[in-house]
């Protein structure tokens, strides 16, 4: 038994020190950015935001109206052959798309068919997902995923320490997917106890995959969960993320998965969690008697059409550019000073924001 005595931080924990900025609007702010990856050979531009692999916001609808915007849908791993087959007869970008699978041996059979039928290829992203990624099976995995897939951006995870990260990164991933138990309905802290303070298991995972380069790009991070406002991806983005993956800001719109619900005369949409009773049950048709639920299902109050949301999202990062005099979204981690807050004060925001 250890105990670490350094403290760790989630992104409620700090706030962002204002500078000196020349900007002079914040429609000067860049917020596209390019990556080269480590294994990849493919260079990909865009903004480096994605949607969860999560049924209630990874899905086709998803990706029609957030390719438009040069942002990646993560697709959930329920989808079949056949649903890609149809929805490939209209959709034609595949830099803004990512296919998902698992590591059993189902998911291995589907990658495979995928491949057969040239499915494959209309993607530029391809995402090993599972909730432990420190298994020794996965690391298999992803060399077998990288020997298939050579051209491909490998994205894997989620783990949240340095020494998983490249490990994972020189197994065949171009990308790591860094959080365990931060998101809003995923319960595996509360469940099992085990997890890392968010915004800490970014900076020490980006600085660990920034640090494997070759000739062709370095190592990358996605930070995934736990962003609860526009302000959290900032501060990722601050803390050295390449990328920025949430669900839950993406759940609840006209345009987002899961059923409409009225209730009391209120309309909700659905949002649970991938590792959750609901998605167990509806998906895989049980759950298994080994495991338990590590995700939870509730209803979200309905947030109208996405489209207003993109627009504040967008514009809060270019807002805090201008605050820490960022003129490009790759400059956030050199401008960003963190302030560590009083945890009191944040907890009496945050229920003032909600009117309790």
């Amino acid at each position: 038994m250890r105990i670490l005595d350094d403290i760790k931080l989630d992104y409620q924990d700090v706030l962002l020190r204002p500078k000196r900025s020349t900007l002079m609007s914040r429609k000067d702010v860049l917020l596209e950015r390019s990556f080269t990856f480590y294994h990849s050979p493919k260079t990909w531009t865009g903004l480096p935001i994605m949607t969860a692999n999560m049924a209630t916001c990874g899905t086709f609808e998803m990706a029609r109206i957030l390719s438009e915007y040069k942002m990646i849908t993560t697709f959930h791993k329920y989808y079949t052959v056949k649903d890609y087959e149809k929805f490939f007869k209209t959709f034609k970008n595949p830099d803004y798309i990512c296919y998902t699978l698992g590591i059993r041996e189902q998911d291995m059979k589907q990658l495979k068919q995928m491949k057969a039928k040239k499915l494959l290829e209309k993607f530029s992203f391809i995402c090993l997902d599972v909730p432990n990624g420190y298994l020794q099976r996965f690391l298999e995995v992803i060399k077998e995923v990288r020997k298939m897939c050579p051209q491909h951006i490998i994205i894997a995870g989620n783990v949240v320490t340095n020494e998983i990260t490249e490990e994972i990164i020189l197994a065949g991933a171009d990308i790591v997917k860094i959080g365990i138990g931060p998101g809003s309905a995923c319960t595996t802290r509360r469940m099992t106890g085990v997890g890392y303070p968010q915004l800490s298991a970014v900076i020490e995972c980006a600085d660990a995959a920034h640090g494997i380069a070759n000739e062709q790009g370095v190592g990358r991070i996605i930070a995934d969960g736990g962003q609860q406002h526009p302000s959290d991806i900032a501060k990722a983005f601050c803390g050295g993320a390449d990328f920025n993956l949430f669900g839950s800001m993406w759940s609840g719109f006209e345009q987002s998965g899961g059923e409409t619900v009225i209730k009391d005369g209120k309309k909700y949409k659905e949002y649970f969690g991938s590792s959750s009773n609901k998605a167990m049950e509806e998906f895989y048709g049980k759950k298994d008697a080994h495991r338990a639920s590590e995700g939870r299902y509730t209803l979200i109050p309905h947030k109208g059409d996405i489209h207003v949301f993109i627009q504040d999202l967008l514009g809060s990062l270019r807002s805090t550019a201008t605050y820490i005099g960022a003129r490009q979204l790759k400059e956030f981690p050199k401008r960003a000073t963190f302030i560590k807050v009083n945890r009191q004060l944040t907890s009496y925001l945050e229920k003032y924001d909600k009117g309790e």
